[in-house]
């Protein structure tokens, strides 16, 4: 189990795994803050030194600053939300993968929580700002308005659009990790959108009014609002129909 920043966070962790049942000699809480890859190579490193398999790898880290006129940047000087969403997630899925080539387990697999922002056959890929990776010129000159602009595809720097654009870069990688690792690891790549869990800390930087309406709207109108609860649980079921099944996966409900 990783958790970010902190003694807090930490502690945050053991208390969740203690409140859902699991005995203590079943998980290990680390530090990762992935918005540093110094941070990303460190958690690899601890997590082999535990000496334990690595057979499931499940990343759900997300930074969403939809009301940000200005772009924050991670460690590495990288834009913060493609860095955390995409490139942290990027560096630590490629770092593991070796460690669960060499597991026995017979259902290997790695998740990543998407959102549904980046499928084009859904209402919600329409809503502006819409995600566009362009020519990804802004992702080679690294995002950090030096040598480029900030933004994947060289625009103007957006909160909102930036997020969707990190998670059309997840759902791409897990479909680019199949096609370069599926048949020499094993490990099945999946992509993930749980529903919408319109309830939870990824909306604290929205805008008041929003938060308020968000919810009953997903409930009552589009009916895609899911508990934090149910989310879980359909990852689990992804896991399981994993077991029965190889290749690239892409899931929304």
């Amino acid at each position: 189990m990783a958790c970010d920043h902190g003694l807090h966070k930490l502690s945050q962790g053991g208390e969740a795994a203690k409140s859902s049942g699991i005995p203590k000699q079943n998980y290990t809480v680390l530090h990762l803050d992935l918005a540093s890859l110094d941070s990303v190579k460190q958690f690899a490193e601890n997590v082999r030194r535990l000496e334990k398999p690595n057979d499931v790898l499940v990343c759900n880290v997300v930074v969403y600053l939809p009301t940000n006129k200005e772009p924050t940047y991670t460690a590495d000087r990288f834009e913060l939300s493609v860095g955390t969403n995409h490139l942290g997630h990027f560096l630590l899925a490629r770092l593991l993968l070796d460690d669960m080539k060499q597991s026995d387990y017979p259902s290997k697999c790695l998740i990543i929580v998407d959102s549904i922002t980046g499928n084009t056959n859904t209402l919600a890929r329409n809503v502006p700002p819409k995600a566009n990776l362009g020519d990804l010129r802004g992702l080679v000159g690294g995002l950090n308005r030096v040598n480029t602009s900030s933004m994947i595809n060289r625009g103007e720097f957006d909160g909102a659009k930036v997020y969707k654009d990190s998670k059309v870069c997840n759902m791409l990688t897990m479909q680019e990790f199949h096609r370069r690792y599926h048949e020499e690891t094993g490990v099945t790549f999946s992509s993930l959108y749980p529903g919408c869990i319109a309830e939870t800390g990824l909306l604290r930087e929205h805008v008041p009014l929003f938060r308020l309406l968000f919810p009953p709207f997903q409930k009552y109108i589009t009916k895609g609002y899911v508990s934090e609860e149910e989310a879980g649980k359909r990852l689990a079921q992804v896991w399981f129909l994993e077991r029965n099944l190889s290749g690239f996966l892409s899931f929304s409900n």
